[in-house]
């Protein structure tokens, strides 16, 4: 058997998975106040490394079409303590207002639809979905899946650094800092480290005028075998989207569900 320790993170990965191995780099990359290279506890907090979040969602949620590709891989740990890798990959179409999230693996396939109107949760797999009214903005629906039905979209705190919605873990950040400059798929980035209570995390984001995240990994510290996620993202900027894109159509086979309301983490 196996378990799977992503605390807070839902389907898949709002943000919560261990210190991975990173060679050292030249001491000059990191801040001069006593910090070491990444993986020391340093307890420094950079307002230059929070504010890059800040801008990066800012600019994710300011855009009037997006699409991003992702492909990453989730430890999975055995009752031995045995981490396992499983594959998956997100593909997001993004709107305003609607969002499609199709999100793809070996363990589980989902697929959430937002047209403006309504929200969807699809398994392909099992031939089940669900469907609720839906507030007329993205935002707003982002809420109210949360907090009424208990569901954390893929890859969703990216979009959400600059809304206030994070300002209690922004606050209670151990860490956070400028890793320094790193070219992922050829893009040219700029490399951040944070950790918080129960998680570290890294996030790549793009240099320039477009700071897209390329890279994020995610190190869960609760569990001694140290899961991690880490996924790479490829983005398009304003690609051209019809209604059609964000309409759902079941299966003719396809059986409908209720979503069952959140009522809270187990005490």
């Amino acid at each position: 058997m196996t378990r799977v320790s992503l605390a807070g993170i839902g389907i898949g990965l709002s943000l919560a998975l261990a210190s991975s191995q990173i060679a050292a780099a030249p001491a000059s990359r990191y801040p001069k106040s006593g910090m070491q290279a990444p993986g020391s506890n340093t307890n420094i907090v950079q307002d230059s490394a929070v504010e890059a979040l800040r801008t990066m969602s800012n600019y994710l949620m300011q855009q009037q079409t997006l699409q991003v590709s992702t492909v990453g891989s989730l430890d999975v740990v055995t009752d031995a303590g045995q981490r396992i890798q499983v594959d998956g990959t997100t593909t997001y179409k993004i709107k305003r207002p609607g969002f499609v999230i199709d999100y793809v693996s070996d363990i589980k396939s989902r697929r959430f639809i937002y047209d403006g109107k309504t929200f969807t949760v699809y398994s392909p797999k099992l031939g089940y979905y669900a469907s609720v009214p839906a507030p007329s903005t993205n935002k707003e629906v982002l809420d109210t899946i949360y907090q009424k039905f208990g569901i954390s979209l893929p890859l969703v705190d990216l979009f959400r650094w600059g809304d206030g919605t994070n300002a209690d873990r922004i606050k209670a950040l151990h860490s956070a800092y400028d890793a320094g400059p790193a070219t992922i798929d050829g893009a040219e980035t700029e490399h951040y480290a944070f950790s918080e209570a129960d998680v570290d995390w890294e996030v790549w984001i793009q240099q320039g005028d477009q700071p897209l995240p390329r890279k994020l990994v995610i190190v869960d510290r609760t569990d001694p075998a140290r899961p991690t996620f880490s996924t790479r993202l490829t983005w398009q900027v304003n690609p051209a989207f019809t209604d059609a894109d964000f309409a759902f159509v079941p299966d003719a086979n396809a059986k409908r569900i209720e979503l069952a309301t959140y009522k809270g983490p187990e005490k």
